[in-house]
């Protein structure tokens, strides 16, 4: 294997512990503390759309299990991810760190996520949140969609996860005339393929199942669990079980929604069952908005754009959590939260700290999720930066986001330009003007300067279309990337 990216990043022994790297405690070693520590369930849906749930909106998918959640816990209305696409949002969710600064904002051939026999994947030294928490005494399990990497040393497996049962990329990257080298969509537990091709219609039954056993199994200890489904997904033909198979008033998409839902209901059902509701925290979210699809299906209403650009439609996500006794039921908040405070959170939470060997750029949102009164966003003074791929084309601060002028057009997924931002800069306040009906740069110059100068210290950390960034790390290769296959 060889590895590529910045000159200044220094190699990481990850045959050696990270509590020996770092001098923390082992809490492996301290059984009597293991259960203080609360278990932790990420959720995370595939290409779901802000409005695509009752609680934040839709009047066509039946979702009583969620809404019920959000009644239950904390509604956050302003959570982002950090990308349009699949690839580095997720990204953002394992490492805390925004997409360019891990290498992952597109894949060896310049296109915007990791495809099947990728040479490129998440390089082995980026520490994980499924790592930290190991080392604090959890069970780590990923059950479901991937997509950081097909490669054996891209693995969940290899990146602190005790278990892995999923598809390692898209549901849509399967065989075709344009890419006859892709393998049958393979199905894998640990690093072994066990199916292939894997059958769609049921991966949400099948990752549910396989979560409620997992959790099943680790009752008796802390555990984190993270199921990124695999549906909605990519296909303009969602899929789902056959019990859930033309109920729906939204067809065959509307079909997928419920059928998600039912499985946060029987996760959550789960947790009652076993008495583990007050001592597990729960967030449910989306890695971007639903695609744009002729006719539309998925929906991201109020808010304007699609999934697989900047737009807030692209990139705001609904976000439930759940935690009785922890975080008030039935409250919602507007603080800027993202994909990437969720590893400080949870990391706190296990009772141990981020590495601070390099940097990360989430927030501990404990605060916001437990609703005190004196919790703020971090991201309202340092901002939050919108990338597609490698270029930077907003920033939000506080109530603003910033579209700032193309430098060059880059193509989505399907081939066609991206609606956002426009080619020109614009100004909004994203808090009461949803939709982004009204551009304001004129009437706020103030906020247009200090936005811009937020948007320079971005470019020197992160990089931009037309320069790398000095915070920048790299991502791991392969010389030879193999398909996964069955054998």
């Amino acid at each position: 294997m060889v590895f590529s990216g910045s000159s200044g990043y220094t190699r990481i022994d990850t045959t050696i512990p990270a509590w020996e790297r770092f001098g923390w405690t082992d809490s492996r070693q301290e059984s009597n503390r293991t259960m203080e520590k609360p278990n932790i369930i990420v959720m995370l849906m595939d290409n779901l759309g802000y409005g695509d749930i009752g609680c934040y909106g839709s009047t066509v998918h039946r979702t009583p299990n969620l809404d019920q959640m959000a009644r239950e816990g904390i509604r956050l209305t302003s959570f982002y991810s950090t990308s349009g696409v699949c690839t580095p949002s997720r990204s953002s969710m394992m490492t805390g760190c925004y997409p360019r600064r891990v290498n992952m904002h597109e894949n060896c051939e310049g296109r915007c996520v990791l495809f099947p026999n990728d040479a490129k994947g998440l390089h082995p030294d980026e520490i994980t949140v499924a790592r930290l928490l190991r080392e604090q005494g959890y069970a780590t399990a990923c059950i479901g969609k991937w997509h950081l990497g097909d490669q054996d040393p891209f693995l969940p497996t290899r990146h602190g996860f005790d278990e892995f049962f999923g598809c390692p990329y898209s549901e849509d990257m399967v065989p075709r005339p344009s890419n006859p080298d892709w393998p049958p969509l393979p199905l894998m537990r640990g690093d072994k393929v066990v199916e292939a091709p894997a059958d769609r219609d049921y991966l949400t039954k099948r990752y549910t199942e396989e979560s409620i056993r997992f959790i099943r199994e680790n009752q008796d200890r802390p555990f984190f669990l993270y199921l990124p489904q695999a549906m909605p997904g990519s296909t303009p033909t969602a899929f789902s079980s056959p019990d859930f198979q033309g109920v729906s008033a939204n067809g065959r998409y509307g079909d997928c929604v419920e059928e998600l839902d039912w499985s946060a209901g029987e996760i959550l059902k789960t947790l009652k069952e076993l008495n583990l509701d007050e001592r597990t925290l729960v967030i449910w979210t989306s890695d971007n908005g639903a695609v744009g699809w002729d006719p539309p299906q998925g929906s991201n209403l109020p808010l304007r754009g699609w999934g697989y650009d900047t737009s807030e439609g692209g990139q705001r996500m609904p976000c439930i959590a759940r935690w009785p006794g922890r975080i008030p039921a039935g409250v919602e908040r507007d603080d800027l939260t993202t994909m990437m405070d969720i590893l400080p959170t949870a990391v706190r939470l296990g009772g141990g700290q981020p590495p601070k060997d390099r940097i990360i750029d989430g927030q501990d949102m404990l605060g916001i999720l437990s609703n005190e009164l004196d919790a703020r966003s971090s991201y309202d003074d340092r901002g939050f930066f919108y990338y597609y791929m490698h270029q930077l084309q907003a920033v939000r601060s506080g109530p603003w986001k910033l579209y700032l002028p193309l430098k060059e057009k880059l193509n989505n997924l399907r081939g066609q330009f991206g609606n956002c931002p426009p080619a020109e800069l614009e100004l909004y306040d994203v808090r009461n003007d949803l939709s982004e009906t009204q551009e304001v740069s004129a009437r706020h110059p103030d906020v247009v300067e200090r936005l811009l100068a937020l948007a320079d210290t971005a470019r020197a950390d992160l990089g931009d279309s037309d320069c790398e960034g000095s915070g920048q790390r790299p991502a791991g290769w392969v010389d030879a990337p193999k398909p996964q296959l069955l054998v």
